[in-house]
């Protein structure tokens, strides 16, 4: 027997969850994007090589623009500092308790590394590489 919920589309739009449900939620949607990322790259490489495809050589053209690579840095960066948060709360139980500080410390490791990134990604582009 399962559990009844009445709950409608517009009762759960307005969940309340703060920071841990968006950073949940951030955590799920990097995922997906570095699986979309990885997969579409290994087709433009194979269709590049095998075929010299339109299609695939547009595909790395928009891997080169260092808009994207800044993207991908964000995506990369969150999941893995992320993925080490949930990791180590994981290990420790009795932390989870400060689990809205340890997003706090996140996000406090994740700015300056990702400012870092993005200046030098924007560096290097503007200087032609």
């Amino acid at each position: 027997m399962g559990l009844e919920r009445k709950v409608g589309i517009t009762t759960g739009l307005k969940y309340r969850g703060g920071g841990p449900m968006l950073v949940w939620l951030l955590h799920r949607i990097s995922g997906l994007g570095i699986i979309l990322f990885v997969g579409l790259h290994v087709l433009a490489s194979f269709f590049t090589q095998q075929f010299g495809s339109d299609w695939a050589i547009a595909v790395n053209t928009v891997y080169e623009s260092f808009w994207f690579q800044i993207l991908v840095v964000f995506i990369v960066l969150f999941h893995a500092l992320n993925g080490l948060r949930i990791v180590i709360l994981d290990f420790r139980p009795e932390l989870l308790q400060y689990q809205r500080e340890a997003i706090w410390i996140e996000w406090a490791v994740f700015i300056p590394l990702y400012g870092l990134a993005v200046f030098l990604i924007i560096q290097y582009g503007l200087a032609g590489g």
